[in-house]
């Protein structure tokens, strides 16, 4: 664990300030949730909460149904990394923390598809920036309780290809079906 070097006191009702620096470095927000444990030799952790995380393992059963059913590569992100891959390199995308921009279209609760936008794609990871200008994409927010906690990505392995209906009905599908597994 890396030491900061800052030291906090504990108030009389069991609170401490995460300082700015750690929050700015996390990307932790006013009311983000955080797990609190502890760890063998008596540490006290804290980790940014992930709702979608909690189903990492039918997030990535779902990626491949996706890319499986449509040909392309297909990503599940939450609002921090991508969880889920499929079709394409685990290695260069999986537990990579997401773009701004892709974090902006979250943030905004919007629907993108790339072939409306002059086949410029968003890149999915912070060092993505090889994945803009090149292939067909449709990203589909996951939205639960009124809230988007991550992203449905359908990006085509072809560079001339344009999504269609089909495509963004079947990511709507997903985040949807998502979104109202983290409301039950």
């Amino acid at each position: 664990m890396k030491a900061t070097g800052v030291v906090r006191r504990i108030d009389d009702l069991g609170r401490i300030v995460i300082p700015k620096e750690i929050r700015k470095t996390l990307r932790i927000k006013e009311g983000d949730p955080l797990e609190i444990f502890t760890a063998k030799e008596g540490e006290i952790v804290l980790k940014k909460y992930s709702p979608i995380g909690e189903l990492t393992q039918f997030a990535e059963e779902y990626a491949e149904t996706l890319s499986k059913t449509t040909g392309h590569i297909a990503f599940i992100t939450d609002k921090d990394t991508v969880i889920a891959v499929s079709g394409g390199s685990k290695k260069e995308y999986l537990e990579k923390n997401v773009s701004d921009e892709l974090e902006q279209i979250m943030e905004d609760n919007e629907i993108y598809a790339s072939n409306e936008n002059n086949n410029k794609s968003v890149p999915i990871t912070k060092n993505g920036e090889n994945e803009k200008n090149t292939n067909a994409q449709v990203i589909y927010p996951i939205v639960s309780n009124g809230d988007t906690i991550g992203t449905v990505i359908l990006l085509s392995k072809e560079s001339n290809v344009k999504m269609n209906d089909v495509e963004k009905k079947l990511a709507q599908s997903a985040a949807t079906f998502l979104g109202s597994q983290m409301e039950i």
